[in-house]
């Protein structure tokens, strides 16, 4: 049974990666900057609570923030977690505003024990999404040779499509009862593509055209760290940490300006990223976290250059909240979610830095008959920019299954 179960597991998995190749969540001008728009690719569960989850160790939430919470997985079952999202923005300047509407897979996890003490997790991941498709029109005043000055009209369009995923795989071990160590390794995969011309009005000027693309096929770790313990049995506390180290990103950038065509084998970095957090559980009905995350981007090559990007800070709060875990009601079984991050861009616009952003969330997780397996969703309203370049609020909307099962255990006749 084991052996069949991680077959289909891999077999999901190979068929998510190759739908992720063209997905895209997003189509917002932001993600013309740097990598595209970032993502935790935390469970939806998380995303209710403000993304909360450095300090997490739930036997029932998959927590790929945290490697060293794989070993939280329950002895005797085997757990999927796919989520679905849907995503409306609206932008606007001081003069216009529009709509877009965009929706795909969000990730697809797994996680089971190897022994009591040992827990692996695997899954399917965003890393960066790029999505855009805008234009600019507008004139230039040319002098003649006779007469007075005439305005040529021209066009500048803007498209980018694509992004990076990331395979995972983590390994976590639990021991004296209070500490728990882990590491994920993820394969990262994608092809970020930008296109942008210029194109006058009557052939007066030659038309420019300029195309990057950015293959990226490299491995990363990330490793985690958690101290967990329970007092006066209604009240439990865990610590997390988690780091990864700067590393070369390795891949194949194309850039071509009308026919002339440039080729780089390296001048791309990941990040050193740095995280803590805190979670607090009274009686199993409220839990309370908060998390620290810095990606320092502003110490990474990116175009063989290390003053494009901005060190990346973010903060997070959030809440869960449940009735009564023993009710026989499905009201008082609900898990009610509340959460609240901020955070500042990794990129520069026209060379400046930009306002925080932020992100409020809120939550429901409603439990099958079982009680193992839950249904979970999470709705995010964020805003980025501001009204005085240009500025997106969007609402966002997060469905997934979490399938708990008793895969481990043989019944007896």
């Amino acid at each position: 049974m084991l052996n069949k179960n991680i077959f289909i597991a891999v077999i999901l998995l190979i068929s998510a990666a190759q739908l992720a190749v063209g997905q895209n969540n997003t189509n917002s001008p932001y993600t013309v900057f740097g990598f595209g728009e970032l993502s935790e690719g935390e469970a939806t569960e998380l995303r209710g609570m403000g993304g909360v989850g450095i300090g997490n160790r739930s036997k029932n939430t998959i927590n790929v923030l945290n490697p060293a919470s794989h070993s939280s997985v329950d002895s005797l079952t085997f757990m999927f977690d796919v989520g679905a999202g849907t995503r409306y923005s609206r932008f606007s300047d001081n003069n216009s505003s529009s709509q877009t509407f965009n929706a795909n897979l969000e990730y697809l996890t797994l996680r089971f024990p190897v022994s009591k003490w040992l827990g692996f997790s695997a899954g399917l991941l965003p890393y960066s999404f790029v999505g855009y498709n805008f234009y600019q029109s507008d004139s230039i005043q040319i002098p003649q040779s006779v007469g007075d000055p005439r305005k040529v009209g021209y066009i500048r369009s803007y498209n980018g499509s694509g992004g990076v995923s990331q395979l995972y795989g983590g390994l976590s071990v639990k021991f004296l009862n209070h500490i728990a160590l882990g590491v994920n390794t993820y394969y990262m995969f994608g092809d970020a593509k930008n296109d942008r011309s210029l194109v006058y009005s009557k052939n007066i000027f030659p038309s420019s055209h300029y195309k990057n693309s950015l293959k990226v096929s490299d491995v990363r770790f990330r490793y985690g760290l958690q101290l967990y313990n329970t007092f006066a049995e209604k009240h439990h506390v865990s610590l997390g940490v988690i780091y990864e180290n700067k590393s070369q990103l390795k891949g194949t950038f194309t850039s071509q300006l009308n026919r002339d065509t440039t080729n780089l084998n390296k001048g791309f970095e990941l990040p050193q990223v740095i995280g803590a957090g805190i979670n607090y559980t009274f009686d199993k009905k409220l839990t309370v976290g908060v998390d620290f995350l810095q990606q320092n981007w502003g110490d990474v090559l990116f175009f063989n250059k290390k003053d494009s990007l901005l060190n990346r800070t973010k903060i997070a709060v959030g809440a869960e909240y449940m009735i009564n875990p023993s009710g026989r009601k499905l009201s008082d079984r609900l898990k009610y979610r509340v959460g609240f991050n901020t955070s500042n861009q990794y990129y520069k616009v026209d060379n400046q830095a930009q306002p925080n952003d932020f992100v409020v969330s809120f939550g429901v997780g409603i439990p099958t008959r079982t009680g193992k397996s839950w249904i979970n969703t999470a709705l995010e309203y964020g805003k980025i920019g501001t009204s005085t370049s240009l500025r997106e609020d969007y609402l966002k909307f997060t469905l997934s299954a979490s399938i708990d099962e008793i895969w481990f255990f043989k019944p007896k006749l």
